[in-house]
């Protein structure tokens, strides 16, 4: 049977039992993570944990365990649900507590969960790319903290959903700020363009990765905001995230991004992404 982690036990899935007066399911007061499994190894572990307690401190959550014990925790899950391929689940939230919008007493534990999904990599997405619309991003102003608090972007994709489209590229005015559920590049003349880290978005682990690929291919990268004209003028246009890792965007509403193909640089990152995920296995 699947196992999970409930608070620092390992259970069966089945057996898990979640207050009502959690705080998580009555106010989104938590935060979450999702990191990519390869080979029954973990990507980029460390980094979406130490993103994980820096939405915590955000929120002024206590995360009960420390970084390594955490670590260690997911390790154990993975081993225990034997997964290849896929993702793990993790979130904690201010925990169990009579419903009050101010914070409950200092004894109060906080509430932790984490599960794992087998799930493929989206081969045909990376070969083929996806087409997107634009969306008014609609969300509150603290896009950087990853929180549960995900109706906005839940809008957005089902906006997307019901166009037949597989994201929703954000905007704010006419700035683009990010998908509803990834970051979002362009590429002109030979550079990559992509809105700077700051409170309207959520600084991707991916995207951090992206920029180490770009270094490597020695693609210039300029962090700045663009807009959605400049965004159909693109030669090239991607997304990117744990679930989806480098996919193309060859088509927006109803324009063409250039000849309807993933481009040249963009493969490129997908190449030097793809080295990143065979050191990982090498280790």
């Amino acid at each position: 049977m699947t196992k999970m982690l409930y608070n620092d036990s390992l259970i069966d899935i089945n057996d898990a039992k979640l207050s009502i007066n959690d705080r998580g399911f009555q106010f989104g007061d938590g935060i979450y993570e999702v990191i990519k499994v390869y080979d029954g190894s973990m990507f980029t572990a460390t980094e979406h944990i130490d993103r994980l307690y820096r939405s915590a401190d955000e929120i002024r959550l206590v995360i009960p365990y420390t970084k390594d014990v955490l670590h260690k925790m997911l390790y154990d899950l993975v081993e225990a649900n034997e997964l290849v391929t896929g993702h793990i689940y993790l979130q904690i939230t201010r925990g169990v507590a009579p419903r009050n919008h101010a914070f409950p007493t200092e004894f109060t534990m906080p509430t932790f969960i984490a599960y794992t999904q087998e799930a493929k990599r989206p081969i045909n997405n990376h070969r083929f790319g996806v087409s997107a619309i634009f969306v008014e991003d609609i969300r509150w102003l603290r896009c950087d903290i990853k929180s549960l608090n995900l109706l906005g972007n839940v809008l957005a994709k089902q906006k997307a959903h019901e166009a037949h489209c597989y994201e929703a590229i954000q905007h704010r005015g006419e700035i683009i700020t990010e998908g509803a559920s990834s970051n979002i590049y362009g590429i002109k003349d030979g550079v990559l363009y992509t809105h700077p880290i700051n409170n309207y978005i959520l600084n991707g682990i991916t995207r951090q990765v992206v920029m180490e690929c770009c270094k490597k291919i020695k693609l210039p990268v300029v962090e700045e905001p663009f807009t959605k004209e400049q965004a159909l003028q693109m030669d090239e246009v991607f997304l990117s995230s744990t679930t989806s890792e480098i996919t193309p965007i060859i088509k927006i509403d109803d324009t063409i991004i250039q000849s309807g193909e993933p481009g040249k640089y963009t493969r490129k990152i997908q190449l030097a992404f793809e080295e990143k995920i065979q050191q990982l296995l090498l280790v």
